[in-house]
């Protein structure tokens, strides 16, 4: 769920403008019952690499940020309802002249990230419960790897990898560019000799060393403490199996 970057201030009077839109046209919400687990899952695997929530465990930079932009309409008494509508329609009608795509998610997959960061979006404390668990991988096979690449480590939304039916563009095409990158001298002097010492350092390390073409900002830098030890090790081995 990426757009374009706005201040809190500026998100929040966007915000009511819409809420009252969608009240004033009478939508009232299609999927009035929400699996907020599965809106995690969602929401990290596409929108987390662009937006910070902090029960979601997510650090993007690229779109707003998610508790900031909403504090202040639950201070005003905004209902969780109201914001859910909010960015249910947002997800809907993104702006045209940002980065988040129109349609990432549709339907119940897109009530359900809605009912997500309604949920906790400015809400102190963490997750527990099944909500702490969404997007949870075991074991350090390339199997599982591939789940923390299109689940929890959101990389399909920034990345290209066929193995993972994967068309993001914002990041590297890890078909093409993964392994030329990890060859060259200076990345083999800082992220390491090997293909996986490389993918291991770009994870946990991502601007230690950043391929030509591209910034720092992008991806998120937060990996080392978002993902556990086995995830991001079965992550390097999916990478290191299916990189051509």
């Amino acid at each position: 769920m990426r757009a374009a970057l706005v201040t809190p201030r500026r998100f929040t009077a966007l915000a009511a403008a819409a809420v009252a839109l969608v009240a004033l046209s009478g939508c009232a919400l299609k999927h009035p019952v929400t699996n907020v687990v599965q809106g995690k899952e969602l929401f990290v695997a596409k929108c987390g690499a662009c937006h910070t929530l902090s029960h979601a465990g997510t650090a993007g930079i690229r779109g707003p940020n998610l508790d900031d932009a909403f504090r202040e309409d639950r201070a005003n008494g905004y209902k969780s309802s109201a914001i859910e509508g909010l960015v249910n329609y947002w997800i809907k009608y993104p702006n045209p002249a940002g980065a988040m795509p129109r349609g990432l998610y549709t339907g119940q997959k897109a009530q359900n990230v809605a009912g997500y960061v309604a949920a906790v979006a400015a809400v102190p404390g963490h997750d527990t419960g099944a909500l702490a668990q969404a997007g949870a991988v075991s074991g350090t096979t390339p199997a599982a790897g591939k789940s923390v690449f299109t689940g929890i480590g959101g990389c399909s939304s920034c990345h290209t990898l066929a193995a993972a039916h994967a068309t993001g563009t914002v990041g590297p095409n890890l078909d093409t560019q993964l392994r030329p990158s990890c060859a060259t001298p200076a990345s083999k002097r800082i992220r390491g000799a090997t293909l996986k010492e490389c993918i291991h350092t770009a994870i946990i390390k991502p601007y230690a060393y950043i391929p030509s073409g591209y910034h720092a900002g992008i991806m998120p830098s937060n990996f080392s403490t978002k993902l556990k030890p086995n995830e991001i090790q079965a992550l390097v081995n999916f990478l290191a199996a299916d990189a051509k």
